[in-house]
């Protein structure tokens, strides 16, 4: 059985992919996984970290203005769209998969419009209350829908095809106990440890206010662990630590530009203050993890309150507002 996953963007997108792929090969060891993804996106380099193989469409998204650049980016996103389904149709061709899933980004949308054009059993699975662009379209050609929360039913055009699976959480989270990561991350103190990030692309804003929450622990002589996933701002964070004239090494605190043992980490960590994203929220609540989530600020897509559906039920994590947080107390 050859299966086929395409995805890209985020983390978020995928890593449901990849627990995915893996229960599949659990079940049936001789099952082929291909993943699509984006040029130049992540998943280029988190697919193949995981052992799967990857390939790549040529896409870009569409910018929400009528502004002369975005136009023209705009433009150029319709020449891709052609360009990417001839990349799409040739990937079919030569894999020949028995079934194609798309977990969101937007390299999903090429592949999974081909497959399903070509009668080929398709699926796409989204982790979010409301649906993005991607999957709203492919909603209506595919198979089956596969979403995260039955609140998320209303969204779409063809609620009979839509099944409450929640968000796949890959199975090392449950590999390690915290005495066991701990060790494993070479810890010799009996200090708690923080984990931090604002998802895998980081965002400028937290990350601004996460460096000055170091400078406060490092002056405050490092009370606790802290491991940080500062994303695409992990070079500005470095010089600004730098500028600070603060040194982490030996203190217990380190930043990464990625968290790649996300699980071993994870289950290391006594507390995690992160983005309130639906695949992050899975993991933390898959090995009940004690948590502070910062939702995203409020977009077009999301309606106030609505950022985490089932939040404030019994096991929900708090949430604090990301442009409330400040310097001194940032926390």
């Amino acid at each position: 059985m050859n299966i086929l996953f395409t995805c890209g963007g985020t983390a978020g997108h995928v890593n449901p992919a990849v627990a995915l792929a893996r229960i599949f090969q659990e079940r049936n060891p001789d099952c082929k996984v291909l993943f699509v993804g984006a040029d130049g996106g992540m998943e280029n380099h988190l697919v193949p970290k995981e052992g799967y193989e990857i390939r790549s469409v040529t896409i870009t998204n569409f910018h929400r203005s009528f502004a002369p650049a975005d136009i023209a980016h705009n433009l150029g996103t319709v020449r891709n769209m052609v360009r990417s389904k001839q990349q799409a149709a040739r990937i079919l061709d030569e894999f020949q998969p028995d079934l194609v899933v798309g977990t969101g980004g937007y390299a999903s949308f090429p592949v999974v419009k081909e497959a399903a054009r070509r009668h080929i059993p398709t699926a796409v699975h989204e982790s979010n209350a409301v649906p993005g662009l991607t999957t709203k379209g492919l909603s209506k050609v595919v198979d089956r829908v596969m979403v995260g929360f039955e609140e998320s039913r209303s969204h779409y055009d063809h609620p009979e095809k839509v099944v409450v699976t929640g968000t796949p959480v890959r199975g090392d989270f449950f590999r390690y106990t915290r005495q066991e990561a701990r060790e494993k991350l070479g810890f010799t103190d009996e200090r708690p440890l923080l984990l931090s990030y604002w998802g895998s692309l980081g965002a400028e804003v937290m990350n601004r206010k996460m460096s000055e929450f170091i400078a406060r622990e490092c002056y405050d002589g490092a009370p606790f662990h802290h491991i940080h996933g500062a994303g695409r701002d992990y070079g500005w964070m470095q010089e600004e630590i730098g500028r600070r004239g603060l040194a982490l090494e030996g203190t217990g605190i380190e930043v990464r530009e990625y968290i790649y043992d996300m699980p071993l980490v994870m289950a290391a960590a006594d507390v995690v203050l992160c983005r309130a994203g639906a695949s992050t929220i899975s993991e933390l609540t898959a090995i009940a993890k004690p948590s502070i989530l910062v939702p995203l600020p409020q977009r077009h897509r999301q309606p106030p309150g609505e950022e985490c559906p089932g939040a404030g039920r019994p096991g929900g994590r708090g949430a604090a507002a990301g442009a409330g947080l400040c310097g001194e107390h940032p926390l």
